[in-house]
């Protein structure tokens, strides 16, 4: 046996301790109803009230727009910063200080500039815009606004990362052969970068699926963000029902699969060469 590997040991004791026990553990304790009624019984309760169900198109109008814009932004952004210029690290360090903020604070940021009282609003009223304060916290908007702010600088590091991994001299060549900039970053860049907007899009799409805190702190809760996450915590936490809460979150885990196998599926069809990048 190849001593090397060994080295895979710890690697494996890992996944198996942290990733694979708990999801097989929440697999089979969502097959072991409470109130008895059979192995099924969690999913049916849960497709069969509408209060329930509507959390997973709730969490999907929330996270699919919010992953999408976090891309499109990205790009345009890591294409020009990609380049040297003066003030790059500085323009770097702030488009990602927003990692280091964490949720909690970036609620209490939003709350004060965007809430009722907040300067924004202040702002508008004071020079006549807006005669009664614009609802941006505490609805949909609130939670939409806090995914981008947290979600933007990954997708922001990873289109940066695999930009910088495509070979300039593509489009120089291009260039020297009479192609215009956006056909250049049409029929070059583009489809070299399609792989990491795709794995860029998923990574920031499972970060803004999994929303709680924001949900809950500049979010309704009770109404239009109360997501699927939020279903699952008040099933294990409020009714102390922990296999409907784990049943509810093998559900979140398998929208989040069909969502990659959808993504995955464009992908190969849009671009079937090596992966572009350094991804």
């Amino acid at each position: 046996m190849d001593r090397r590997l060994w080295l895979l040991l710890p690697a494996t004791v890992f996944v198996l301790v942290l990733f694979i026990y708990p999801f097989v553990y929440g697999l089979s304790l969502s097959f072991q109803p409470m109130n008895g009624g059979g192995v099924f019984a969690n999913y049916q309760k849960f497709f069969s009230d509408a209060y329930q169900r509507d959390t997973i198109v709730t969490t999907l109008r929330i996270a699919l727009p919010a992953a999408l814009l976090n891309v499109l932004a990205a790009v345009p952004i890591a294409f020009r910063m990609r380049g040297r210029f003066r003030g790059k690290r500085l323009m770097t360090t702030v488009l990602v200080i927003p990692i280091t903020l964490g949720t909690v604070l970036t609620a209490q940021g939003l709350l004060n500039f965007l809430g009722p009282t907040g300067w924004f609003n202040r702002v508008l009223m004071g020079i006549g815009l807006a005669d009664d304060p614009i609802r941006l916290t505490n609805n949909y908007w609130g939670v939409f606004f806090s995914l981008i702010i947290t979600g933007f600088p990954f997708a922001f590091l990873l289109v940066l990362s695999y930009l910088s991994g495509i070979d300039p001299t593509l489009e120089r060549a291009a260039a020297t052969l009479g192609a215009s900039r956006s056909q250049r970053f049409r029929r070059i860049t583009l489809p070299l970068l399609a792989p990491g907007l795709a794995t860029t899009f998923l990574l920031t799409f499972v970060l803004a699926f999994s929303v709680f805190p924001s949900a809950v702190l500049v979010g309704n809760p009770a109404g239009s963000t109360r997501v699927i996450s939020l279903a699952a915590y008040q099933a294990a936490y409020e009714q102390y029902d922990y296999a409907y809460a784990s049943a509810i979150a093998m559900i979140m885990g398998a929208v989040e699969l069909v969502v990659v196998a959808v993504v995955l599926v464009w992908r190969s069809r849009l671009y079937t060469g090596s992966t572009g990048g350094k991804g």
